[in-house]
């Protein structure tokens, strides 16, 4: 059974709580005498952590022989687990799940945002029956979370003529739950024209629920840095850049999560197919890592298509070369590598219509759709004619898929 917390925004705050497991503790006494803040303690039958003076600062980790010291627990801040509970417990307690108040309000930039990604699939959807809940919208910009920056890589190689990069944000002890499918918004330090704040950027959360690095309490965002608009004028977007410059040690102000139906499936045998090109990568990478450290649960298949203009330019392309073909189906795509013709992802879609057929008309397909506003219409007609092709119609399909909440599309 899962305990709920119930907690509130505006009084008693989420937080994250370090604990010992008293099963596996073999008491060394390595991680008391390593505590920089004195936060551990002990009697004759448990190792036990002091909530209120422990800072995350995860010095006890890697010293730690067993892995007994490398648990969390989700609390409300006003009542975390007494000293007295631990030095008593056999074994830690079940995982909780905090019921969060959300904030009903969201920013205009955001319904804006959400409403143009969304635009594809004819307005927002529903969710899969078996997603997860989201919590959405707890932290604003009066009250934002202050994460550090714990990494920022360069994705694509230095010769490429698209810098994208893999950021890392810690949020220390502030419990910021996300879920694959999900955005942060972010906002640019400075000021835009005539003084005012820059607008609020969305983006996709490229790492799975339980965090870029499991048990360390992080995510993950594929932020590309804009250098030229739509049309090929040299710009210097202003959010992308201020993203992509942030160092090792920033701190940065974060809204949301934001987000409630571009979700994955969870029930076992759910496939999954997914279509993207560059950044769009991001959710698709936070649903295939999820999936990955949660094989054993029987998920069903994943299918990829994923285009880009050359393979130096393709996120994470060494990884999703690692991959089992048994655990994933990558279709990778490219439109500018020399002296081969350009192919986009709706072209290798019509050359693996069989497989493309069959997800469609399995209910347990889930099919997702994210990157540049240009692919939709491609990859809409591309459906079109493998449907044709299967005698399938897709006029009648796509409503379908939409009512079932299994036609997701987020753009922009």
């Amino acid at each position: 059974m899962v305990a709920i917390i119930a907690t509130d925004r505006d009084g008693d705050e989420p937080a994250r709580q370090h604990l010992i497991d008293p099963e596996i503790c073999i008491r060394c006494n390595t991680c008391e005498e390593i505590c920089p803040v004195h936060a551990i303690t002990h009697d004759s039958r448990n190792y036990v952590v002091n909530f209120d003076i422990c800072n995350t600062c995860n010095a006890c980790i890697s010293p730690c022989p067993t892995g007994s010291i490398d648990n969390w627990r989700q609390v409300a801040k006003s009542t975390p687990y007494s000293l007295a509970e631990q030095l008593s417990w056999d074994s830690l307690p079940a995982q909780t799940e905090l019921d969060v108040a959300t904030n009903p309000e969201l920013p205009e930039d955001v319904v804006r945002l959400t409403a143009e990604a969304a635009a594809g699939q004819g307005g927002a959807t529903s969710p899969p029956w078996s997603a997860a809940q989201p919590h959405v919208n707890l932290f604003t910009m009066r009250s934002p979370a202050i994460a550090t920056v714990s990494g920022n890589f360069r994705l694509t190689e230095d010769g490429a003529t698209s810098d994208i990069r893999h950021i890392v944000l810690d949020f220390g002890a502030t419990v910021f739950p996300v879920l694959e499918g999900q955005s942060i918004g972010i906002v640019p330090s400075g000021v835009a024209a005539a003084g005012r704040p820059h607008h609020l950027r969305l983006y996709s959360v490229a790492s799975p629920r339980d965090g870029e690095r499991v048990n360390y309490n992080n995510l993950s965002l594929t932020v590309k840095r804009v250098t030229n608009d739509h049309d090929g004028k040299t710009v210097q977007g202003v959010g992308s850049n201020y993203v992509c410059d942030l160092q090792k040690g920033a701190k940065v102000k974060v809204v949301g999560p934001y987000g409630a139906s571009f979700l994955m499936p969870n029930h076992p045998g759910s496939s999954i197919m997914m279509i993207c090109t560059g950044t769009g990568s991001a959710p698709m990478r936070a649903m295939t890592e999820r999936r990955r450290r949660h094989k054993e649960e029987g998920g069903g298949e994943l299918v990829l298509f994923f285009g880009a203009r050359r393979p130096q330019e393709l996120p994470y392309f060494g990884p999703l070369m690692k991959l089992s073909k048994d655990f994933i189906d990558v279709n990778f795509v490219f439109s500018r590598v020399p002296n081969e013709p350009k192919k986009y992802v709706q072209d290798v879609i019509r050359e693996r219509g069989d497989k493309v057929a069959q997800m469609l008309a399995d209910d347990n397909c889930y099919i997702y759709i994210c990157g540049l506003k240009g692919m939709e219409g491609g990859v809409m007609d591309a459906f079109r004619d493998v449907c044709r092709a299967h005698n399938l119609d897709w006029d009648r399909l796509r409503p379908e898929l939409l009512a079932k909440s299994r036609f997701h599309v987020e753009t922009y």
